[in-house]
C-alpha cells in the first residue's frame, strides 16, 4: 500500500540520518587524542599478586587489554560483561589504580545507591595498602560531607571517586 511504502521511505531515511551521524561521532573519536598511560610496572604487579583470589583467564585477558588500550594516545571505548560474582569490580579496581599510578584521579559512576557504598568498601578494601584515597558521592551522605568530598577532590587530595548521577551534578 501506499502507506507501507512511505513508512519503509521513513525508515530508510532515519536509518541513513543515524548512520550518517555514528560515521561522524567516530570520525571525531578516532581522531581525538588522550593521555597515554605507562605500561605496569612492579609496583603495579606487586598491587595484582595482592589479589586474594586466582583470575580467571577472561579476568585476565580483560586486564591486559586494558592495559593496554591505557598505554595508548586515544580514548577507550570498552565495555566489561560478565555476571554477578565474576570479578568485574577487580578489573576496575586495576584500571583505576594505574591510571592514580600514572597520576589521574578516577571517577566510577554507578547506576544506585547501593552499588555505589558496595563499590567504596571493595575499592577502599583492596587499596587500604596502597596510597590511593577513595571517596563515595550519593545520597547516604549528607551536603555537608558531599561538599567536603567534592572540595577534597578538586585538590587532588581524592584519587578515586565513586558515586551515581550525583557525581555529574
Amino acid at each position: 500500500s501506499p502507506a507501507w511504502v512511505k513508512k519503509r521511505a521513513s525508515a530508510r531515511k532515519a536509518a541513513r540520518d543515524i548512520a550518517g551521524k555514528l560515521r561522524q561521532l567516530y570520525a571525531r573519536r578516532m581522531a581525538a587524542t588522550a593521555p597515554s598511560m605507562s605500561p605496569p610496572d612492579n609496583e603495579f604487579r606487586e598491587f595484582e599478586a595482592s589479589f586474594q583470589w586466582e583470575t580467571t583467564p577472561d579476568q585476565e585477558k580483560a586486564i591486559e587489554e586494558i592495559l593496554a588500550d591505557m598505554q595508548k594516545a586515544t580514548p577507550i571505548d570498552r565495555l566489561v560483561c560478565g555476571d554477578v560474582g565474576f570479578g568485574k569490580t577487580e578489573v576496575a579496581i586495576r584500571a583505576a589504580y594505574k591510571a592514580v599510578q600514572d597520576g589521574f584521579q578516577v571517577a566510577v559512576l554507578v547506576p544506585t545507591t547501593i552499588l555505589a557504598e558496595q563499590h567504596r568498601l571493595t575499592f577502599a578494601a583492596r587499596l587500604r595498602h596502597t596510597p590511593v584515597v577513595v571517596e563515595s558521592v550519593s545520597r547516604f551522605k549528607s551536603a555537608a560531607e558531599i561538599r567536603e568530598c567534592l572540595l577534597r577532590l578538586r585538590t587532588g587530595a581524592v584519587d578515586v571517586i565513586i558515586g551515581t548521577h550525583r557525581l555529574l551534578s
